[in-house]
């Protein structure tokens, strides 16, 4: 495969690399043979065990806003692959001043570093696709990479993604750093670990995502927490595709632009949860709860048709298949997941 080829023998910079993308992105760079995996991490939403035991990586524990660590990156990197953040809206809407200098700064930090290097082949952002969709309850289109900005984003974090994406570009254009942007959907799959990191001052230190928290759940035969009646959509897609697409942004990506890595698919809460329950015998009764009162994109998805036409990605694995493998993978994991969740409980006690 041409993609593993452009990583053989290279250094690469995986910056929240022991996060859950972070990590199975590791495992796929592996398989390439590449000089050296360079991990930044301060495990603040990530745990160690993620990080795939290998004589080509390093790890430093640390944020890569530490003037340090910063510092003492070489000249040498030839991929950036640029994953670290604040996880979630609720935890950002709790600390806006945390998700500043884990998402925001970070960012701004790390472009102000690198951007005299002159062996980057590519450095690959991590956006989010809730930055630009559309803010509505009624019939959803296809959010496209062009898609305006609003002024009134629900939540720190996404203010910080989108200032991300508003550096990639300065970056790219002043300095010709070659950054290129990739919008995630909803994220889900194997190593996804509840309650990794540090307490962030919210349950949703915990209760991270909605797919984990699903299959957690319905594995214990407990009541799957639905808001809003499930009208709200999310585009799902499973880890391995957003691993592809990051390896295809680094690879056929053009610097400047923006992809979405998206299934293209709705698939409603309510749906979601039916389907979690089916494929685990969960016959506990769904329990409902009022809309949250930030969220107001309630349904979207993202457009494949650029993604599609000029890097080559396409999602491959449906929901129904990537739920039984999260489902097989959280059986076999369910002791750690457990350890990771009872870490928090002084502060929710």
């Amino acid at each position: 495969m041409k993609e593993r080829e452009e990583f053989s023998d290279q250094r690469i910079l995986v910056v929240g690399g022991a996060g859950f993308v972070g990590g199975n992105l590791i495992r796929r760079l592996l398989q390439s043979s590449p000089r050296e995996i360079l991990i930044v991490d301060n495990l603040l939403s990530a745990e160690g065990a993620n990080i795939p035991v290998s004589p080509e990586i390093t790890f430093v524990e640390g944020s890569i806003t530490d003037d340090k660590i910063l510092e003492d990156l070489r000249d040498d990197l030839d991929f950036v692959f640029h994953l670290a953040t604040y996880h979630g809206n609720q935890n950002s809407i709790c600390n806006p001043l945390l998700d500043h200098d884990n998402n925001t700064l970070t960012t701004l930090k790390l472009f102000e570093r690198i951007k005299g290097f002159t062996k980057i082949k590519k450095v690959v952002y991590a956006s989010a696709g809730c930055t630009v969709a559309e803010k509505t309850f009624d019939e959803a289109n296809a959010t496209k990479e062009n898609a305006p900005v609003s002024l009134y984003l629900d939540s720190p974090y996404q203010i910080s993604k989108i200032v991300g994406e508003f550096y990639s570009n300065y970056y790219f254009k002043q300095y010709r750093l070659p950054v290129v942007k990739a919008r995630f959907q909803n994220v889900y799959g194997p190593g996804e670990i509840l309650g990794a990191g540090e307490w962030r001052g919210t349950p949703a230190t915990i209760w991270r995502n909605v797919i984990p928290t699903f299959v957690f759940r319905a594995i214990k035969k407990m009541p799957l927490m639905v808001e809003n009646e499930g009208k709200a959509t999310r585009d799902f897609i499973y880890v391995d595709d957003i691993v592809r697409g990051l390896i295809l942004c680094a690879t056929r990506g053009v610097p400047g632009e923006v992809y979405n890595l998206a299934s293209g698919l709705e698939t409603s809460i309510f749906d979601l949860a039916k389907l979690v329950n089916r494929l685990t015998n969960n016959n506990t009764p769904i329990e409902f709860a009022p809309k949250r009162d930030w969220d107001n994109s309630g349904r979207r998805f993202g457009s494949t048709l650029k993604a599609k036409e000029k890097i080559g990605f396409e999602a491959q694995v449906g929901v129904k298949d990537g739920l039984r493998r999260t489902i097989k993978w959280t059986e076999e994991n369910f002791s750690l997941i457990e350890t990771c969740i009872r870490k928090h409980k002084a502060y929710i006690a």
